[in-house]
């Protein structure tokens, strides 16, 4: 395989120079030009990665760190960065969470690793990392981009949407149905987006005179095996319900097959409400009533944002995003109640 020593060499020209006309950076006379491609041309000389990276200073590849490499959350969205980084002649590499520490240290040691591999810039998806763990990467903070997170000094390199907001729209989904009697398995009880969704949920239903103190509610990890476990523990309390609002279509996922195991028919006995309205709410039986979160919108505008600080690009922006609830067949009214 040829070499850019080889094309120098048959171009009769410096390695410099060859360098110049391969990364198109510097002044090189026409005629010399056209020497160091024929001699291109000749050799077949397709430069490396790593050479390109050497003559360029940059390695064209973007990092992105997601917690955890499971379910069904976060392959759309890798899927959709990997695309995109594809048609702009970029590629990606990917960490997650490994390891004994928290969900904090792993973060940390994952944007070690991808700056260490040479990441031009750096995607985050973790609400476990605080503003001076991003201090802390010195000049390099200023190629992160965080997705739903908003942190302090950040402001403009973050991409998330008003989970407080989205809190209260399930919650006025429900009560418009006409369910006073509704239990919510929660997520990760450290998540700031969780934490986030659950305070806007309380404030509507004591808004409209519900007693939030007086819900049934339990945190859990947002997992199939979250939800099945927490909607298990819901019968076994006695509680009356008549709708479960879930943290995410995952936890929803177990907690539908929680209740078909034991008989509990939605939506004709227990409502079900789901939040993040991902690929799999469309596939569930019944198919889950979800409240939309545009989690490919903002990630591609945050990755946008970061290939414009990165490659100087010209990419469009926007940092506003609507909610809505997408409905399916998990909801019904109670008896007696129409919309």
């Amino acid at each position: 395989m040829a070499t850019i020593k080889d094309v120098a060499r048959l171009a009769g020209v410096g390695l410099g120079t060859a360098s110049r006309v391969i990364s198109g950076k510097g002044s090189v006379s026409q005629s010399t030009q056209d020497k160091v491609r024929k001699a291109i041309e000749e050799l077949e000389f397709r430069p490396s990665h790593a050479a390109r990276s050497l003559l360029s200073g940059s390695s064209q590849m973007i990092g992105v760190y997601i917690p955890y490499l499971a379910g069904t959350f976060y392959t759309p969205i890798l899927q959709a960065i990997y695309t995109a980084l594809r048609e702009a002649g970029l590629n990606m590499v990917v960490a997650f969470g490994v390891g004994d520490g928290d969900a904090r240290n792993q973060a940390i040691d994952g944007l070690n690793f991808l700056i260490e591999r040479g990441s031009d810039g750096l995607i985050v998806m973790s609400t476990a990392m605080e503003a001076e763990d991003f201090a802390a990467l010195g000049p390099f903070q200023s190629r992160v981009v965080a997705i739903n997170q908003d942190l302090p000094g950040m402001e403009s390199q973050c991409f998330t949407v008003d989970h407080e907001a989205g809190g209260r729209l399930a919650a006025r989904t429900l009560l418009e149905l006409g369910h006073r009697k509704i239990a919510v398995i929660a997520g990760r009880a450290a998540a700031p987006d969780n934490q986030q969704r659950i305070a806007g949920f309380m404030a509507e239903l004591d808004a409209v005179g519900v007693d939030s103190s007086k819900v049934w509610m339990a945190d859990g990890e947002f997992t199939p095996e979250g939800g099945f476990a927490r909607a298990e523990e819901l019968l076994a309390s006695g509680t009356e319900f008549t709708a479960v609002f879930c943290a995410n279509d995952e936890m929803a996922v177990g907690a539908l097959s929680l209740f078909q195991k034991k008989g509990v028919r939605v939506p004709e006995q227990v409502s079900v409400l789901s939040y993040d309205d991902t690929h799999s709410a469309e596939f569930t039986a019944p198919q889950l009533t979800s409240v939309h979160i545009p989690w490919s919108e903002m990630t591609m505008n945050g990755l946008n944002f970061l290939l414009n600080r990165c490659y100087e690009l010209k990419r469009p922006v926007t940092r506003e995003y609507q909610l809505h609830v997408a409905e399916r067949a998990s909801l019904a009214a109670v008896a007696g109640k129409t919309k």
